[in-house]
């Protein structure tokens, strides 16, 4: 029987993990499908308070591990196939264990919908991003691209153009899904140029692990042509990882974890932090601040209960 368990093992619930440690919860934390979460896969993280010089994603996660390991989180890896909260102690199964919980965080994290090309995947770090509020920094006085044409992309665009000598908002329709107000403010930026409708074939250059340009495709004509960049912006939206909870814990129509008094589910004793229920942000610093939120009201939550 575990005080708490914490499924996700990102800045969310790492940060959970080093709070519920501290409060000698001692924490399980279920590494979950994507071990490190978004930061993972990022490379340098420069918006992250208390490193002047920058981090590096993987040793940002690596350096939060072992602070909750220092005092007292146990990790267990691997994803977690079911859950059960109809009753306490809350059930989970991950691979063959089965786990009894007295409380619950769900910091599982969302995952940045891709292209689905493998020089994207290779290149992931390397001049493709899935977070203009991360990255944007490094591209600038670049020329850079924007898949997607829905909010999300109109945002993203502008938002780059602080920095980018040219942004190409590329679109696979030549109709957009972005409200009209988000597509005004897009077209009336001289630094965003429209090509429609395109879809992105291939990534150059893998072997360089760096972007230079890309092969692109008129969907109407079936023509490929090139065009030179260095970077790359995917921006047609993310998928939080909530689909183990259907039927158990409320939802938006998006599928991401509704919260209230801070990291409270609907059910009493389960959590949620990090871009599993926040779609607005998204951003280390604010996953983390969450994942505190949700150690100390599971904290207040077993006190509560004890006994």
């Amino acid at each position: 029987m575990h005080k708490v368990i914490i499924i996700g093992s990102g800045c969310a619930g790492l940060t959970a993990a080093i709070y519920a440690a501290r409060a000698d919860l001692h924490p399980l934390v279920l590494d979950g499908y994507e071990p490190g979460g978004q930061l993972s896969l990022t490379t340098m993280v420069e918006n992250f308070p208390g490193f002047p010089d920058g981090i590096l994603g993987p040793e940002l996660i690596e350096n939060s591990r072992k602070q909750a390991q220092r005092f007292g989180a146990e990790f267990q890896s691997g994803a977690v196939t079911s859950v059960d909260l109809s009753r306490t102690p809350f059930t989970v199964v991950a691979g063959k264990e089965t786990y009894e919980t007295q409380s619950l965080i769900i910091a599982a994290g969302a995952s940045a919908r891709m292209l689905g090309i493998e020089s994207e995947r290779h290149l992931l770090g390397h001049g493709v991003s899935t977070c203009a509020t991360c990255d944007g920094f490094f591209f600038r006085g670049k020329d850079i691209i924007v898949v997607g044409g829905g909010d999300t992309a109109m945002e993203e665009a502008t938002f780059l153009t602080k920095f980018a000598k040219k942004v190409t908002l590329l679109h696979r329709r030549n109709e957009f899904r972005a409200t009209k107000i988000m597509l005004d403010r897009a077209h009336a930026n001289e630094k965003i140029e429209f090509l429609t409708p395109y879809v992105i074939e291939e990534v150059h250059d893998v072997n360089s692990k760096s972007v230079e340009k890309v092969r692109i495709r008129n969907t109407d004509t079936n023509v490929t042509s090139e065009i030179e960049t260095s970077g790359v912006f995917v921006a047609i939206g993310h998928d939080p990882n909530t689909k183990l909870f259907k039927g158990q814990l409320a939802m938006d129509e998006n599928g991401y974890l509704i919260t209230h008094d801070g990291p409270k589910t609907n059910i009493e004793g389960v959590f949620a932090a990090g871009d599993v229920q926040d779609h607005h942000y998204r951003q280390a610093i604010t996953a983390a601040g969450s994942g505190c939120m949700a150690a100390i009201e599971a904290e207040r939550f077993l006190e509560r209960h004890r006994g």
